[in-house]
């Protein structure tokens, strides 16, 4: 289905010269998954005219996210995204989904919110004269979860979190997500990876529902809860689990790798390679002490928003050699995911760590991917860049790094390797699914 929406020219000498109405198309389609490339089209300019094209969103907390760009139309009046550059603007040259993910929000130190999974993220195209008048606008619907897919809530034991089953009887690669460390929950990610095929619990550590609302340790039994739940789904056909994480999650994915059964997989994106912040537990006895930060070291910004790169302590200091998590223990493959310019820790440093590590005792079940010019938060591709950010546990914002163009093309990348990791490595068996059945 192609949208189209119609708006005159609005000028005297734009009616005489154009028989036809500005028409602003996305191709293949208005309504696609978050995760999917579109085709943006103009038509019905005049030849050669400069005319800026505009995005604009409001996020599930209020925040408005806008875009803009200008473009110059060919010798027939078309502008064609895939193939012609932006002149000026929120960013410059072809880039066909620049409009996407270089929305930056009206207010300063502003995420990207996207809590409700079951309502698309709209998105208003625009296309207007140089003085500003529209000349046609157009609605994307991009939605987060694929028609036919179930969520269903998770209250069991300690479980809190949210179940993604896709339609059909699989069986299907069982998938942890481990969003981040923030309290509550993100179902983002996991819904857009049910849409692609797997079967996917995320889960709350804290802050979620019942649960409490601040913590001082952590227990491993809870991800083992959740594994456990995983397995026995219906449609699971893996005998293991692959597990995603991002920055504080991903030291927590490292640790039941290393110290639980049945984890086939983990995609470790921007963590570190010791436990930090809190003291890890498993059958209340302890397990990992916490690698602590030097609040003195990080860098204040004009923005208010700080730069906590240089604050960890080092893990590889002989007093804090008891934080790192034992990976060569782990049964299961890596992929190491580390962003050059993250501003939040120094995640390349981490995966070079556990590299290093993990040869040394001869292993290579490991693959890694890093990404010069990007930041901290990679994510989905085609949502807005987020530069900055309120941090739970710095209590202020933060600079997460990356330049916006390599940190969105990062993004695109970095999810089609994700699903290829997981479906190489998290086993499916149909007999193991019929079993359960």
């Amino acid at each position: 289905m192609t949208a189209f929406f119609f708006f005159s020219n609005g000028t005297a000498a734009g009616r005489e010269e154009m028989s036809a109405q500005v028409r602003l198309r996305l191709l293949p389609s208005a309504r696609c998954l978050f995760d999917e490339p579109i085709q943006v089209k103009v038509a019905g300019l005049r030849s050669k005219q400069v005319v800026t094209m505009r995005a604009r969103s409001t996020d599930d907390k209020g925040v408005v996210f806008s875009s803009m760009a200008t473009y110059r139309a060919d010798g027939n009046g078309e502008i064609n995204l895939e193939r012609d550059p932006s002149l000026s603007g929120s960013f410059v040259g072809v880039e066909p989904m620049g409009l996407l993910w270089s929305m930056t929000a009206d207010t300063l130190h502003k995420r990207f919110q996207k809590t409700n999974t079951l309502n698309p993220h709209v998105v208003k195209f625009s296309v207007h004269e140089e003085e500003g008048e529209m000349l046609a606008e157009v609605t994307n619907e991009r939605f987060l979860i694929k028609e036919g897919i179930s969520r269903a809530p998770v209250k069991e034991g300690n479980l809190r979190g949210v179940l993604f089953t896709p339609p059909g009887k699989g069986p299907f690669p069982a998938v942890l997500d481990l969003y981040t460390f923030g309290g509550g929950l993100s179902e983002k990610r996991a819904s857009l990876l049910a849409s692609r095929g797997f079967l996917v619990l995320t889960v709350s550590l804290y802050g979620h529902d019942d649960q409490p609302k601040n913590i001082k340790e952590i227990h491993l039994d809870y991800f083992e809860e959740a594994i456990n739940f995983l397995r026995k789904q219906e449609k699971v056909g893996s005998k293991g689990v692959g597990i995603i994480s991002l920055s504080k999650s991903g030291d927590l994915a490292l640790s039941a790798a290393s110290f639980l059964p049945n984890v086939e997989a983990v995609v470790w994106i921007n963590g570190c390679s010791a436990n930090v912040i809190l003291p890890l537990y498993y059958k209340k006895k302890l397990i990992l002490p916490a690698l602590m930060f030097d609040p003195k070291k990080r860098i204040p910004t004009e923005s208010g928003a700080i730069i906590s790169k240089y604050a960890m302590h080092s893990p590889l200091e002989e007093e804090n050699k008891a934080t790192l998590v034992p990976i060569e223990r782990a049964k299961g493959r890596f992929l190491f995911v580390a962003s050059e310019d993250d501003l939040n820790w120094d995640s390349k440093a981490y995966m070079d760590e556990m590299v290093e590590r993990l040869k040394h005792h001869g292993k290579d079940n490991f693959e890694t991917l890093s990404y010069p010019g990007a930041g901290h938060y990679l994510e989905p591709p085609y949502g807005p860049y987020c530069p900055s950010s309120f941090h739970g546990v710095a209590g202020k914002p933060v600079l997460w790094g990356g330049e916006p163009t390599t940190h969105a093309a990062a993004e695109v990348h970095l999810w089609k390797k994700i699903q290829e990791f997981f479906r190489t490595h998290v086993s499916c068996d149909t007999a193991q699914a019929k079993a359960k059945l």
